[in-house]
């Protein structure tokens, strides 16, 4: 499938970022709307924590984006905890229709992409995308509880505690739309290391992009940024190598949430950040912060995922890439 071309331009009304201390102490945190020191956020557990996060986002995103509930007709949701219950709970007292979504860590792209494409059907107006991750919850079901103490490689990527929704509209309130989206094809390079997330994921980044400059007159340097979310420190080298390798030259406009998050020496985060919460969080705060601000008007957002699960690393399985990308454009003033 070439580039899907978005003609009736559905607009990013709003959007909000909740964290958690980690992400507050890294470089980006006065750009977050809310942030908790405790990790459980006022509750119980830390799968209770992600979906009072998935609340809080939600509903700071509608009071930003001045949107009644009743206004919203569909929610996207997905995180990574099984089916998704850090969604579906955090979002059950809304009476909306709603739709739960697996892409791993590429969920928030796929999510604005998909809103993109319903919205301009023009058989919706107001559409939610809500996606998250924790910490301590990612670790509990992918890899070993906290109380374990595991000792972890240095190509390990350390899970975003945070949650993000964006508030996406057919109507003309904004000038930040959707332009462009292109679905991500399923890569596997037969990578089997749980803890190399990022060298998992990023030929699938390669592939979207490179699908996506062969079939569009754009070249790299004429976006303000091309990011990607997140490959993390290991993930991005190997994407730059291998388009290096392919004539596909990134350049210095190239980001990758995984590495802008946290500062990964003093943080002691490894390859840098990962999951759902982490190119949410990113997008919703500090790239919406730039459109703001006009420091960019027009990026290519290629969101990342890994596509396992704990019972398909236990059968020594591949572990499959997954990208999609989404291209945001402000109209000039």
């Amino acid at each position: 499938m070439n580039i899907i071309t978005l003609e009736n331009r559905p607009r990013i009304l709003s959007s909000a970022a909740v964290v958690g201390k980690k992400e507050l102490d890294g470089p980006l945190g006065k750009y977050f709307d809310i942030s908790h020191t405790d990790q459980h956020f006022g509750a119980k557990t830390f799968e209770q924590a992600e979906s009072e996060m998935v609340r809080m986002a939600y509903e700071t995103a509608l009071k930003k984006g001045n949107v009644n509930a009743s206004d919203i007709e569909l929610i996207l949701g997905g995180d990574l905890q099984n089916q998704c219950i850090a969604q579906s709970f955090g979002l059950s007292c809304e009476k909306t229709q709603y739709i739960g979504l697996y892409g791993a860590c590429s969920n928030m792209s796929e999510e604005l992409l998909l809103s993109g494409i319903l919205l301009n059907s023009q058989k919706f107006k107001t559409i939610a995308c809500s996606t998250s991750s924790h910490f301590a919850a990612s670790e509990r079901q992918f890899r070993f509880p906290l109380e374990y103490g595991c000792q972890r490689p240095q190509t390990s990527q350390n899970t975003v505690t945070g949650a993000a929704t964006f508030i996406v509209c057919s109507e003309n309130v904004s000038n930040i739309y959707i332009n462009e989206v292109l679905p991500g094809i399923i890569t596997d390079m037969g990578i089997k290391d749980a803890n190399n997330m990022g060298a998992a994921m990023a030929y699938a980044a390669f592939s979207t992009l490179e699908r996506y400059f062969l079939s569009s007159t754009m070249k790299t340097s004429d976006f303000d940024l091309i990011i990607t979310g997140d490959l993390g420190f290991e993930g991005s080298e190997i994407l730059k190598e291998i388009s290096e390798a392919n004539n596909l030259q990134l350049g210095e406009n190239y980001i990758d949430c995984g590495n802008v998050i946290y500062e990964r020496e003093k943080q002691d985060v490894h390859a840098g950040g990962s999951g759902c919460g982490c190119s949410g969080v990113v997008m919703a705060s500090y790239i919406m912060h730039l459109f703001e601000k006009s420091e960019i008007k027009d990026i290519l957002f290629v969101g990342t995922g890994a596509l396992l699960n704990s019972s398909s690393v236990l059968q020594k399985q591949s572990i499959p890439g997954i990208a999609h990308l989404v291209r945001l454009t402000k109209i000039e003033d």
